[in-house]
């Protein structure tokens, strides 16, 4: 009796072992992450992805796998990269911005699809609706319309000179709240569009001969792709300049003011993990910000010439010096 006991043990255990060892490694979680710009501009937003995915008690490499794709700030690449992640059967699509959402939605109906940061999917015509969004996408939306009018509200406090803004924009991304808000400060918009590239240095003449005082950008994935090249216009030209990112102000840019990005994709990351255990994206409500960051770079203030009232600099989140 013994020996049998023993021999159905080992045979048990034996065919457990050849069974792990034949589980294909796909029963692992497979997220796809769809980056629009190039891993540098987003590094610690992945980064705070990935620790949202440790919080939850994900461990990459083991429990769950990413795959990462970048289209280094070319939107005609993102339709391929968008199928690569499709055909490797992917659980999930994580990606942010209009075009990163919409080459995810034409690659597949079916495989869920979360956005990090968007600033108006219903307008976008992403969900359907922010408490049901329906289909197979929802996230978390950045309410980019309303804080236009807050940004100028705030360079307004920083420079009360200014009257003539300049206004960098991708006409795809909404922006209805800032002429509200620039008609109660008694500011005049000069307005940029931008849709590529080449267009940034036409701009910029336009910005100089109109006699622009400051410059404000929306956010975009095309402007935050260019910051740099945005942060030189404004130091040669001596523009004061609130931006949408804080990227811009790290890299030498005077302010920003934007929802907490790193703590937006931290919070992806509960959507993935819902979504993994179950949850359709159509029941998961869309959810806006909860922080907000006010950067000034000091150093950058004192280049212009410029006194940043200490009432502003008292609600900063961050101070640059």
């Amino acid at each position: 009796m013994r020996r049998i006991g023993l021999a159905v043990v080992l045979a048990l255990t034996i065919g457990s072992l050849a069974a792990e060892a034949q589980s294909p490694v796909g029963k692992v979680p497979r997220i796809g992450f769809l980056v629009v710009s190039s891993r540098s501009s987003v590094s610690a937003r992945i980064e705070a992805f990935r620790q949202g995915l440790r919080e939850l008690g994900y461990v990459e490499g083991r429990t769950v796998f990413i795959e990462y794709r970048y289209a280094e700030g070319k939107l005609d690449r993102l339709p391929a990269l968008a199928s690569e992640l499709v055909q490797l059967k992917v659980d999930v699509i994580v990606t942010a911005s209009p075009p990163g959402v919409q080459a995810a939605r034409n690659a597949t109906s079916t495989i869920p699809i979360v956005f990090a940061v968007i600033g108006d999917p219903v307008g976008s015509g992403f969900v359907a609706g922010l408490a049901r969004p329906g289909g197979n996408v929802t996230g978390l939306s950045t309410l980019a319309p309303e804080l236009d009018g807050k940004r100028l509200e705030l360079l307004k406090e920083a420079v009360p000179t200014t009257v003539r803004v300049a206004v960098l924009f991708e006409p795809a991304y909404p922006r209805k709240e800032i002429g509200i808000a620039a008609q109660a400060l008694g500011i005049q918009l000069i307005s940029l569009p931008v849709r590529a590239l080449a267009d940034f240095n036409p701009a910029f003449e336009t910005a100089i001969k109109e006699n622009a005082h400051a410059l404000l950008t929306s956010p975009s994935v095309l402007l935050n792709t260019a910051r740099h090249l945005i942060g030189e216009f404004a130091a040669t030209n001596r523009l004061p300049a609130m931006y949408a990112g804080p990227e811009f102000v790290e890299a030498g840019g005077l302010m920003s003011y934007a929802p907490s990005y790193t703590d937006l994709f931290r919070r992806a990351a509960t959507y993935v993990d819902k979504i993994l255990r179950g949850a359709k994206p159509a029941d998961l409500p869309v959810e806006q910000p909860t922080k907000f960051e006010l950067v000034i770079n000091l150093k950058t203030a004192k280049a212009l010439g410029l006194t940043i009232p200490q009432s502003l600099l008292l609600r900063a989140d961050e101070v640059i010096q």
